[in-house]
């Protein structure tokens, strides 16, 4: 199986910088995707970013120049860099990994990591 821990939430100012991780671990798998979503209370979870195996980016309208998405493909990482954060981005996020464990596809989640934006 495949194993999605996540680091780097916490409290912040309006204005300020978080770093998000997500580190992949297991035996006999590839990733192709990686992203990151949020959930905030009373609201349905979005795609916050998303990267390819090969660099390729999405991002969502709301975070577009202000957040960053990369990955260490030799490390099974993804990294999320927040930055001008506001309070609306306040949310549990989950990092995504989509690829192939063994012979079959897998789409795992992470357990989610709280981003709390005091104005």
């Amino acid at each position: 199986q495949v194993q999605l821990v996540e680091s780097g939430g916490g409290l912040v100012q309006a204005g300020g910088s978080l770093r998000l991780s997500c580190t992949a671990s297991g035996s006999s798998f590839s990733i192709n995707a990686m992203g990151w979503y949020r959930q905030a209370p009373g609201k349905q979870r979005e795609l916050v970013a998303s990267i390819t195996s090969r660099g390729g980016t999405t991002y969502a309208d709301s975070v577009k120049g202000r957040f960053t998405i990369s990955r260490d493909n030799a490390k099974n990482t993804a990294y999320l860099q927040m930055n001008s954060l506001k309070p609306e981005d306040t949310a549990v996020y989950y990092c995504n990994a989509q690829g192939i464990w063994t012979i079959y596809d897998y789409d795992h989640w992470g357990q989610g990591t709280q981003v709390t934006v005091s104005s």
